[in-house]
């Protein structure tokens, strides 16, 4: 089993208390979250290949021994899955994604390729380069209830939104209006090297690179607009909290066409 490698500290950044029980860890540029709630802890997404054991040194660091109760999976790009064998291994739990992204889960298909000329930037000109799965993760990985509901968090549910990927998904908490987007939009640039290294909190759409459904993408960002959310934390930048996180929501969704879609002329540096 791969341990990993170690990964240097200025690489790693803590989200605490980012809303009531909920915490993160950014390695590079992906984050991570974990979820307290009355039966123990889950971990949301697994970050990049080889970081398994800084992220059992986080889990370790927050929850002692006790391990999650579940992995929870927005998608399954290599960039949100990566330490994701590893840590199931270790810690004989389940991992639960949205039925549509099982193919990419169990060894089945490989996701579409990334187009290298959405959305400018080095980021985007790397995607080639980028792992497209599958990952084999046999029974280990379980669908997602039906009803929206997610084992082990009473107080949250999943919502479908598709557009980054076929099955794609969000975790939202109504009582706080907390939001967990994974890759359906970013509060960062993420096609462009400067805008990762900053970290200026600000809302883009989700990676253009990997983006395989536009039309879905913009659905889903007015999906979650109509949210209200008073915390969102994306999978690619800093998470935003205020009464005006809500606001930007509404103009990204307004405006997506212009501010997400790739046709655009580029604006990442």
């Amino acid at each position: 089993m791969t341990k990993g490698i170690e990964i240097n500290d200025h690489d790693i950044v803590s989200l605490d208390n980012l809303a009531d029980g909920v915490i993160g860890l950014r390695i590079l540029m992906v984050n991570v979250f974990a979820i307290s709630g009355s039966k123990g802890w889950v971990l949301v997404d697994a970050g990049l290949p080889m970081s398994a054991g800084r992220l059992r040194r986080w889990a370790t660091f927050h929850f002692g021994e006790t391990r999650p109760s579940a992995i929870l999976l927005t998608h399954g790009h290599f960039d949100h899955v990566g330490a994701l064998p590893d840590l199931v291994d270790d810690w004989g739990v389940p991992a639960f994604a949205h039925p549509l992204e099982m193919p990419y889960l169990q060894g089945v298909s490989k996701y579409p390729p990334p187009d290298m000329t959405a959305g400018g930037g080095l980021m985007s000109l790397l995607a080639p380069f980028y792992p497209r799965g599958p990952i084999d993760l046999g029974n280990d990985v379980e669908p997602l209830l039906a009803n929206g509901k997610i084992p082990g968090l009473d107080d949250w549910k999943w919502i479908h939104t598709p557009g980054h990927t076929r099955g794609h998904v969000s975790f939202f908490r109504e009582s706080d209006r907390t939001l967990l987007v994974g890759d359906a939009f970013c509060t960062t640039q993420a096609e462009s090297i400067t805008s990762i290294a900053t970290q200026k909190a600000e809302l883009h759409g989700p990676p253009a690179y990997y983006t395989s459904d536009w039309d879905a993408a913009k659905a889903s960002v007015e999906v979650l607009a109509d949210l209200k959310p008073q915390t969102v934390a994306a999978g690619h930048g800093t998470p935003m909290s205020g009464p005006d996180v809500a606001d930007a929501l509404d103009e990204l969704a307004r405006n997506f066409d212009t501010i997400a879609r790739p046709h655009h002329p580029p604006r990442a540096a």
